[in-house]
């Protein structure tokens, strides 16, 4: 009987059948018990190159199997020369201690990040390098899009070493699908 017959021909006992070869097909299917997490990184921001950095790692640390997919702006935090140099928006953010109307003026992003490096150079905080490294040595596959390198005209020795060049969204949605935990940051 082929799969796209209607099951209500089937007797109990095919039914019954059937189930006994799924059930032992799924046994065959190896399990290693390693948990995993997918996380899609796409913005580039100082605040927002930490979130896919911290939970990577945090992961790695518990024994997940990680990959973190950067594109768009996301891969400026994999970006050799420009995770250096990442910025902070000042407009948009309630969170930043001064108003809208004063963080729309020229300079004021360069302020804002000037003072949130010093708030993480203060409390002894790990640089955006120090948590891609540490995460690399724990195993965390960092993915560069292929399709945002070509766009932004970046080169694959841009990248730290490390970072797995040349990835499409076709392999980033095959890993999410297969993760047991999805995240866009």
């Amino acid at each position: 009987m082929s799969d796209d017959a209607d099951t209500t021909e089937l007797t109990r006992e095919e039914l019954a059948e059937r189930v006994a070869d799924l059930e032992a097909r799924l046994d065959d299917v190896e399990d290693d018990g390693q948990q995993k997490m997918s996380i899609i990184a796409t913005k580039g921001t100082l605040d927002m190159a930490y979130p896919p950095l911290i939970l990577a790692s945090t992961a790695a640390a518990f024994g997940y199997e990680v990959t973190v997919f950067h594109t768009f702006w996301g891969l400026d935090i994999l970006h050799q020369d420009k995770a250096d140099d990442l910025k902070l928006s000042s407009v948009g953010n309630p969170n930043m201690p001064v108003p809208n109307a004063v963080a729309a003026l020229p300079g004021m992003d360069r302020v804002t990040t000037k003072m949130m490096e010093k708030k993480i150079d203060d409390n002894d905080t790990a640089t955006i390098e120090e948590l891609l490294q540490t995460s690399l040595d724990m195993g965390v596959e960092f993915q560069a899009c292929q399709m945002t390198i070509d766009l932004m005209g970046y080169d694959e020795d841009d990248f730290f070493d490390g970072v797995t060049t040349g990835v499409g969204a076709a392999t980033a949605i095959q890993d999410m699908a297969e993760a047991d935990i999805q995240l866009l940051v």
